[in-house]
């Protein structure tokens, strides 16, 4: 019946005169007849076309109803809406997924999904496996996107081991699908997406389940149909889920010592490899740490990290480095130039970055900025800090954002951080 349904559906969108808005919207989003007939995409009439058509055929209203085709008036379940046909694993039509077309469809939802029944369950299943199943196989390696679009806009593309979730984090059902093909996954979502809690505990499950894991995150608000030519290069670029996910806790991370802790825990998940020491690196350099606390990220016996508590003096050299520069600077007024070609962005520490506000432009001061405009003071006289030891600290500020520019930057813009690089530790060996 489910496939008799879709035939319909698809008959619907090409050939009626109602087809026509559907049609247009496809060719808007650049997806050729040819790639939405491979997947035999539809169109829903309004009314009741289907069921009518259905009872003329001996369906009873139960039959419909159960199978997610019509409600409990007898109406077409799918109102004027663009279907996507959801197959098994072995291509057999289970449901329907549904998407808006009009901004007066009654129901808001952007996309629906048949009833959850005993044919169609939305976790069971991914879009587009059916036909993947022997690119996965050949190429041992699966590409995970979010809409079913991305799925035809990369087939379209040339890219076949593609399927999507349909907006669901992973399941221990569809990594049981996909175990049996591959054990590479490459997820692609836009920013916002792969940052979701719920999109990271089914990373985390995949991870958890052996699966290489790696993470396409594309800039927010685009999607992989936006970026499908070219797109083999995005997935030569893909971070391992370790070092993305790490990266993600440093980026969320309020302050240094909270990042290290959540940093840290992801680290205690994964076995030793190459893919962990990376990441491990990159905490290292992000937090400016001292090397007895890099000893706390390292895998520990067994492969896993120590679980011992972290003490704050452990993160206090690039604390020491922000206060310092700052203490040079209001000791020597004149360097004030130097300091200000410094971003808010060069300090961790939200006081130290009000302290540099506050030293380039003066103005009323709370208790916390008074305390520290009062260590300032005293610190400069007490650890010696002169005219060229404070361009030196300044430098350091400086390289330090690099080096952590350098850790999340793509390839176009390695080469240009790296030349910046080299041009502060010559400007740094000057001074000496």
């Amino acid at each position: 019946m489910l496939d008799a349904a879709a035939a319909f559906y698809e008959r619907y969108l090409w050939e009626s005169q109602a087809g026509a808005e559907a049609r247009a919207y496809l060719e808007g989003r650049g997806l050729a007849e040819e790639v939405c007939r491979e997947y035999r995409l539809g169109l829903a009439a309004r009314g009741a076309t289907l069921a009518r058509k259905a009872g003329e055929r001996g369906f009873t209203r139960q039959e419909l109803s159960g199978a997610g085709l019509a409600n409990r008036r007898g109406n077409d379940y799918f109102q004027g809406r663009l279907l996507f046909p959801i197959a098994d694993a072995r291509g057999r039509v289970v449901g329907f997924q549904a998407r808006r077309l009009r901004e007066d469809d009654p129901l808001q939802a952007k996309y629906v999904n048949s009833p959850e029944g005993e044919l169609f369950r939305k976790g069971d299943l991914l879009y587009g496996l059916d036909r993947a199943r022997t690119a996965i196989a050949r190429e041992e390696r699966a590409l995970i996107v979010e809409g079913n679009t991305d799925v035809l806009a990369l087939r379209q593309a040339g890219l076949g081991p593609v399927v999507a979730s349909m907006g669901t984090a992973l399941t221990e059902r569809q990594l049981k699908e996909l175990a049996r093909l591959t054990r590479k996954l490459y997820l692609c979502f836009d920013a916002d997406a792969a940052g979701e809690a719920a999109t990271l505990r089914g990373m985390d499950l995949a991870a958890a389940q052996g699966f290489d894991v790696r993470v396409v995150a594309l800039p927010p608000g685009t999607d992989p149909a936006d970026a499908a030519q070219g797109f083999e290069r995005r997935l030569a670029n893909s971070e391992s889920y370790v070092l993305y996910r790490v990266r993600l806790e440093l980026d969320r991370a309020p302050d240094r010592q909270e990042a290290f802790v959540h940093a840290r825990e992801v680290l205690a998940r994964f076995e030793d490899s190459p893919e962990r020491q990376q990441a491990q690196r990159l905490v290292a350099d992000r937090l400016d740490l001292p090397r007895e606390t890099q000893a706390g990220l390292a895998p520990r016996r067994g492969g896993r990290t120590a679980a011992a508590a972290v003490s704050p003096k452990l993160l206090e050299k690039g604390d020491r480095l922000e206060r310092d520069a700052l203490a040079g600077v209001a000791a020597h007024p004149d360097l004030r130039e130097l300091l200000a070609e410094l971003s808010p962005d060069h300090f961790d520490i939200e006081l130290h970055r009000r302290g540099r506000a506050h030293l380039l432009e003066p103005g009323e001061a709370d208790r916390d900025l008074v305390q520290l405009l009062a260590e300032l003071d005293a610190r400069a006289d007490a650890e010696g800090i002169d005219e060229a030891t404070t361009k030196e600290l300044l430098l350091n500020l400086r390289e330090r954002k690099l080096r952590r520019e350098l850790q999340s930057a793509d390839l176009e813009h390695t080469k240009e951080l790296q030349e910046a690089l080299e041009r502060l530790r010559s400007a740094a060996t000057n001074l000496v």
